[in-house]
């Protein structure tokens, strides 16, 4: 049977797109990284589309490494800090949700629930705070530590960091603004409570002094897959984000995180798993994979070669275009997709070029996700959705807006057709919208 729900969709953005090379487009805006108006111009053909969110990527630091390759990247050199963005485009959007990305590692909890429930309010019930801990050893050094703390360390203050912020998002209960003038009673002070936490990482007394937001508090994203993300997830989350690689291991992830939130009194529809996706969409099959062509015609061997060291975690500069890469830089583990890596490892031994290995990862990268005609991409979506291996996507498209357009003209109106995408919105909030209850708030 079709499911009775609707997939839920969202734009991932990085400044030009998710390829490396979507700067170069002809279509972008080359000054874009610091242009409003072409955030603004993809928030709208997002909401245009009655795509659920604008989710913003982001890293609070810049890139190190290769700097002839870090010149020619500037989705990772020059981006607009989050928080201001989605601010500032709360003003300028009605129903679309925003999705800003901050690190637990590097903000104080009340800080945070501060600034998301005053985007809250501004927005009319759109925030949505993508929590992360940082994986960069890059960003540690910006914020008073030598590198990353260790990944046990950086999960349990996360854990302590949400559960204040869920604490102080429910310092005012929803009807303790009485705004009485004749009596001259702002508001009622038995419903407004400190939170006094003490705890391992964080002591916060409380209360937020920002009243109740429309959603209650903002919606909860988070990605990862390893078992501290999967509890902390099953916990908290109300988007799971992740890569769509494996529709099997994909099935087996749904249902094992959907299966944990039993334990902490959940629904499992209060959760939207929204693996990302690439998607390259053409009018015929041989359009779109001339996209995918495209764009890796115009990625630069350093850039190539400096996205293949940071997933085998190996230094390959120095390492010659035209001769094969000697099996001692390659890692006994992947840092990512395993199967990915098993393919690279094989195509190593078969003695193709470093040249070579570039392209396939390039295009594994970036060009491995949907390729083909609306129907052929629709095809694969409905497959996910409807055996649960998820309940949307959020789109990784390689270039902004260019690839935005092909697919909000080509592929929603596909999806409408076979009844899986609304036409119009279901309500004001992002929570509406999504599906998923507010919260029930914590007893006075």
């Amino acid at each position: 049977m079709p499911r009775p729900d609707r997939m839920k969709l969202g734009t991932f953005v990085y400044t030009y797109g998710f390829h490396p090379a979507s700067w170069m487009h002809p279509g972008s805006d080359v000054g874009a990284a610091n242009s409003f108006a072409h955030m603004l111009n993809v928030a709208r053909l997002s909401e245009a589309a009655k795509f659920d969110f604008m989710f913003m990527a982001d890293s609070p630091a810049a890139a190190v490494g290769d700097p002839e390759a870090l010149a020619r990247q500037p989705n990772k050199m020059n981006r607009f800090e989050p928080l201001t963005l989605i601010s500032a485009l709360a003003v300028a959007t009605e129903r679309l949700g925003l999705v800003a990305t901050a690190s637990t590692s590097y903000y104080e909890p009340y800080n945070l629930a501060r600034i998301f429930a005053s985007i809250d309010h501004l927005s009319g019930g759109r925030a949505c705070w993508n929590v992360v801990t940082s994986d960069h050893d890059e960003t540690g050094y910006n914020f008073n530590r030598r590198g990353l703390d260790p990944h046990a360390v950086r999960y349990a203050r996360a854990r302590e960091f949400v559960d204040v912020c869920f604490g102080l998002w429910d310092s005012f209960d929803d009807d303790a603004l009485l705004l009485d003038r004749e009596r001259g009673i702002y508001h009622d002070p038995r419903k407004l409570r400190a939170l006094d936490h003490v705890g391992e990482h964080f002591q916060v007394r409380g209360p937020l002094n920002i009243a109740s937001t429309p959603q209650g508090r903002p919606v909860i994203a988070q990605a990862g897959g390893s078992e501290a993300g999967i509890a902390l997830a099953a916990e908290t989350a109300e988007i799971v984000f992740g890569l769509a690689s494996d529709i099997g291991r994909s099935r087996v992830f749904y249902a094992t995180l959907k299966a944990r939130m039993a334990a902490f009194g959940r629904d499992p529809d209060g959760l939207k798993v929204m693996p990302g996706v690439v998607v390259n969409v053409g009018r015929t099959r041989a359009e779109a994979r001339a996209k995918v062509d495209f764009m890796l015609e115009r990625l630069h061997p350093d850039v190539g070669r400096l996205m293949l060291s940071e997933f085998l975690e190996a230094d390959l500069r120095g390492v010659p275009l035209d001769a094969p890469l000697p099996e001692d830089r390659l890692p006994a583990a992947p840092k990512g997709s395993r199967a990915l890596f098993e393919e690279l490892t094989a195509f190593v031994r078969s003695g193709r070029t470093v040249g070579e290995l570039i392209r396939l990862y390039a295009e594994k990268h970036t060009g491995n996700g949907i390729t083909g005609t609306a129907a052929d991409v629709a095809d694969v979506m409905e497959e996910w959705f409807e055996t649960r291996a998820a309940d949307g996507f959020i789109l990784m498209l390689p270039t902004l807006p260019a690839s935005l357009q092909d697919f909000t003209e080509l592929v929603v109106p596909e999806l409408r057709r076979r009844g899986l995408f609304r036409d119009e919105y279901e309500g004001m909030t992002l929570r509406e919208n999504l599906g998923v209850p507010r919260p029930r708030g914590r007893a006075g």
